[in-house]
């Protein structure tokens, strides 16, 4: 039993089984002859199936795939008893496994179809990620409250849009607005307070600025000048 594998441009690997005591060059030559001969026709025929290979494999092909992040998120990750990293797992059928490997995290996802692995990094980069001043962010809003809502813009990262900053028109209530718990908006982050930690959104920010605010604000400046 003699198994050859192998490309077009030679051997990759062999196998033998044998019960006599050995094999003369001859034999092997031939052999190997054979296997070549067998090996470029089983070639020629993929390649005529598929001549290059897919840039990717099957969207719902089994895969893994591995991303290293900062030893100090490694916790963040698991979370309080590894209830986000369950959740993680829960709400994208992954299998994840983080552990620390030379001083960095190292995380493996394992899952059966790119989507289901696409949902898991994306949650995973949404925890290690750190808020940006003036980036945009798309959030659910978590609770409504008689001045704002609180809005989940990074997974585990609330920020409170105030009713003043949703909307250039004056709004007097949050019915008003028409914004519910459970809807996904679109805020800019405008400021992280450097004691608290807290974070505030606008939507206002977002959307085109009111001739007629405009030319308020300019008189305002013209009177304190």
């Amino acid at each position: 039993d003699f198994k050859v594998t192998g490309t077009k441009d030679g051997i990759t690997a062999t196998q033998m089984d044998i019960k006599v005591d050995g094999l003369s060059y001859e034999v092997l030559e031939k052999a190997l002859a054979q296997a070549r001969e067998g090996r470029m026709h089983i070639l020629g025929k993929i390649l005529e199936t598929i001549p290059e290979p897919r840039p990717d494999m099957k969207p719902h092909a089994p895969r893994i795939e591995t991303l290293t992040i900062p030893k100090d998120m490694i916790g963040a990750v698991i979370g309080p008893g590894g209830k986000i990293i369950q959740g993680i797992q829960e709400a994208t059928g992954a299998v994840v496994t983080i552990e620390e490997v030379d001083n960095i995290g190292r995380i493996e996802i394992a899952a059966p179809c790119r989507e289901s692995i696409d949902a898991a990094l994306s949650r995973i980069k949404g925890i290690v990620a750190v808020p940006e001043e003036g980036e945009v962010y798309t959030g659910k809003v978590k609770s409504i409250l008689a001045f704002g809502a609180f809005i989940e813009f990074m997974p585990g990262k609330d920020g409170l849009l105030h009713i003043s900053e949703i909307s250039w028109d004056r709004i007097e209530s949050m019915e008003q607005s028409g914004i519910k718990e459970g809807d996904e908006v679109t805020v800019k982050l405008i400021e992280i307070d450097k004691k608290t930690g807290k974070f505030r959104l606008s939507m206002k920010a977002l959307q085109p600025r009111p001739e007629r605010q405009d030319k308020r604000d300019r008189s305002k400046k013209e009177n304190k000048d």
